[in-house]
């Protein structure tokens, strides 16, 4: 399926006009959806949206499909890394148990707070893994700012979620955001530009992860010919494939629809 979103590549456009947000902003889209950017700039006939502080972090969207822009009044804790508060550990034990990749919860919640683990969304959803209260009352997490028990429910609903797709994890994704009844009812991503925006997210920031994992592993491996043949050993160029987002589990098969 086609992901229209634009992330960190392009070439220089003229800029006609340009807005800096103080702060955070959200951007309302006429769908109902909301996108929250750190800044935006209006280049063309697009509205760029900056979603984070990086310069390769933004969406490019139709400004006609923007209806108002609306100061982020949500109080917002400092965000915190992966490692402090044992938020790595509390990952890697809940995806061992779920059998998933620790790197995809990362991602997942990268693009859900930020790692902030008083994150609430203007929706209301909340903590670590954006649970919406009704969610974490079904998957058992009596407080959704508890880091621990945030990431044990979260990653335990995206499982739930990969196997009810197939481990489809595009469509994991994208009800994970927008609610598996829009997925089924466009079967597949549904046509909102947060949702396939977020869905982009997560698959680039998941596969720079294994593609860097892959780097270092090949450079380990010819680092240790290198020194078995006791001298030097010109290397050859490795061609790098795709990476396929993919979470460990049962191998999925086709699904027709």
């Amino acid at each position: 399926m086609s992901i229209k979103r634009k992330f960190g590549f392009g070439f220089m456009v003229a800029v006609l006009a340009s807005a800096t947000a103080l702060g955070s902003d959200l951007a309302i889209l006429r769908n109902g959806f909301s996108i929250r950017h750190e800044r935006r700039e209006v280049i063309d006939s697009t509205t760029r949206l900056y979603l984070s502080g990086e310069a390769g972090s933004y969406v490019d969207v139709p400004t006609t499909e923007i209806e108002r822009f609306e100061k982020d009044l949500t109080p917002r804790a400092v965000i915190v890394s992966p490692r402090s508060q044992n938020v790595n550990d509390f990952v890697n034990s809940a995806s061992d148990r779920q059998r998933l990749d620790p790197d995809l919860v990362n991602s997942v919640i990268r693009a859900e707070s930020g790692f902030n683990p008083h994150a609430v969304s203007p929706k209301g959803a909340l903590g670590l893994m954006q649970l919406m209260p009704q969610t974490a009352s079904e998957l058992g997490v009596p407080n959704a700012f508890d880091p621990q028990a945030n990431v044990e429910g979260g990653t335990r609903y995206l499982r739930e979620l990969l196997e009810r797709y197939n481990f489809d994890l595009i469509k994991a994704l994208a009800a994970y955001n927008a609610g598996s009844r829009r997925v089924e009812q466009y079967r597949g991503v549904p046509p909102y530009f947060e949702t396939r925006a977020y869905v982009a997210r997560i698959i680039r920031d998941f596969n720079r992860k294994k593609l860097s994992e892959q780097a270092n592993t090949q450079a380990n491996i010819q680092k240790a010919n290198i020194q078995k043949s006791g001298g030097t050993q010109r290397s050859t160029p490795h061609r790098q494939g795709p990476v396929l987002a993919r979470p460990t589990g049962p191998a999925p098969t086709q699904q027709s629809e």
